[in-house]
C-alpha cells in the first residue's frame, strides 16, 4: 500500500474477488483468513458491501457475489466491443464473412460486436444484440468446450481442428459457422469468430480465428 491508496477499500475489492473467485461462497472465518484480518474487519466491509448489494450472505452465513455488480457490469460490454473492433475487422476483410464476438450471457450466447466484409457481394447478416443457447452454433459450442478444459489451453470440437468448433445450419440454414474461445482473460467469458453462406468451411479459416481470438484476448488483458 501506498500513500495515494486506502487500504479499506483495498480490502473490500479483494473480497469481491475471492467471492468471485468462488462458487459456493465464503464464510467470514474463511476470508479472514485470506485476508490476513480478524473477523471483525470482515463483518464490517460485508456490512458495507452488502448495502450497495454487492455482496449478500445466505441463511448459512456464507457471503456471495451480489446482484448489484449486474449494474457495473453492464458498462463492460461498450468496452470489450471497443477493444475488440480492430481485430474483427480484420478478420471480417480476411475471410470474407461477418465477424462476431460472442460473450457469455446466462445460459445464451450474446453477439456483442459484429463486422461485416466490405468487399464481398454478399454475406450474413448477423447483428450485435442477436441471442442463441450455448448449445447451439459455433459461438457458444467453442466457450463450452473451453469450459471443459482443465488447462487453459485452446481444444476444438467434433468436426474441427484443436482450437475451434465448427457447425453447420444450426442457426440458419445454409451458413456454417466457426468459432475459438477467448482464453486467460479474467472475468470474461467468450469467443470470436465467423459465419458464412457456405457448406464447407475453407481450411484456412480455423487458423484465422483462432489467430483473431487470441489477438482480442491480448487486447483485453
Amino acid at each position: 500500500m501506498t500513500a495515494e491508496t486506502s487500504q479499506t477499500l483495498d480490502r473490500g475489492l479483494r473480497v469481491l474477488k475471492l467471492l468471485a473467485d468462488t462458487d459456493h461462497g465464503l464464510t467470514v472465518t474463511e476470508l479472514s483468513h485470506k485476508l490476513g484480518v480478524n473477523r471483525t474487519v470482515v463483518y464490517r466491509l460485508l456490512a458495507t458491501l452488502e448495502q450497495h448489494a454487492l455482496v449478500r450472505r445466505d441463511l448459512g452465513g456464507r457471503a456471495r457475489v451480489g446482484l448489484g455488480v449486474l449494474g457495473l457490469g453492464r458498462q463492460v460490454h461498450p468496452l470489450v466491443r471497443e477493444a475488440a473492433m480492430p481485430a474483427l475487422r480484420a478478420l471480417a476483410e480476411d475471410i470474407g464473412a461477418t465477424a462476431h464476438l460472442t460473450l457469455v450471457d446466462g445460459a445464451e450466447a450474446l453477439a456483442v460486436a459484429v463486422v461485416e466484409p466490405t468487399w464481398t457481394d454478399y454475406h450474413v447478416a448477423y447483428r450485435a444484440g442477436f441471442r442463441h443457447p450455448l448449445e447451439r452454433g459455433a459461438a457458444g459450442k467453442a466457450i463450452l468446450s473451453a469450459r471443459q478444459q482443465p488447462q487453459p489451453q485452446p481444444t476444438g470440437e467434433a468436426e474441427g481442428e484443436p482450437g475451434y468448433t465448427l457447425t453447420h445450419g444450426e442457426l440458419e440454414a445454409g451458413a456454417c459457422g466457426a468459432a475459438a474461445p477467448l482464453l486467460g482473460v479474467t472475468g470474461v467469458e467468450g469467443s470470436v469468430g465467423v459465419v458464412m453462406l457456405s457448406e464447407v468451411v475453407p481450411e484456412r479459416v480455423g487458423a484465422r480465428v483462432m489467430e483473431a481470438a487470441r489477438e482480442v484476448a491480448e487486447a483485453l488483458r
